[in-house]
């Protein structure tokens, strides 16, 4: 069984590669958001053309967005959602209502300092994680039926 994975969220970290490589050997196909910032903020003006409208140059934009985000979530088996530190990430807590909207199984990922004004979004996942490794244990749980060694490593 491959599973379909949509790594939604904050883009300043390499949380999503710490995944991919972990779920490496794992039956797992990812899926994303375009995660360059600059290409995801001016693709709507870029190929729609200029807005000297802030509001409009940024509408523009989330509604290109949002094809590939709408597609990704309705056809992915999991949708993880990662919140970071640094930046407040509304989009995620858009996509993680959709998902939950949507019936998907979903997966939350942020650190403690979060829990408080996560709560909602975490009562609607089936895992709430702090590690992108508890990630990738999850996934292998489900694919495998595996659970982790001692120090985090999954069980032969």
């Amino acid at each position: 069984m491959t599973l379909k994975v949509y790594l939604s969220g904050e883009i300043h970290t390499d949380w999503r590669e710490q995944i991919t490589t972990g779920a490496a050997e794992l039956d797992v196909a990812f899926d994303s958001p375009v995660t360059d910032h600059a290409a995801s903020d001016d693709c709507g003006v870029a190929i729609l053309g200029a807005e000297p409208n802030k509001y409009w140059h940024d509408h523009k934009g989330a509604m290109v967005n949002a094809i590939r985000t709408r597609k990704g979530i309705a056809e992915a088996d999991v949708v993880v959602v990662r919140f970071g530190e640094k930046y407040k990430q509304w989009n995620a807590a858009f996509d993680a209502g959709y998902a939950a909207a949507l019936g998907k199984s979903l997966i939350i990922l942020h650190g403690p300092d979060h829990q408080h004004a996560l709560k909602e979004v975490d009562a609607a996942a089936l895992a709430v994680t702090e590690t992108p490794q508890q990630v990738v244990e999850i996934l292998r749980y489900v694919l495998q039926g595996t659970l982790p060694r001692a120090g985090g490593l999954a069980a032969e």
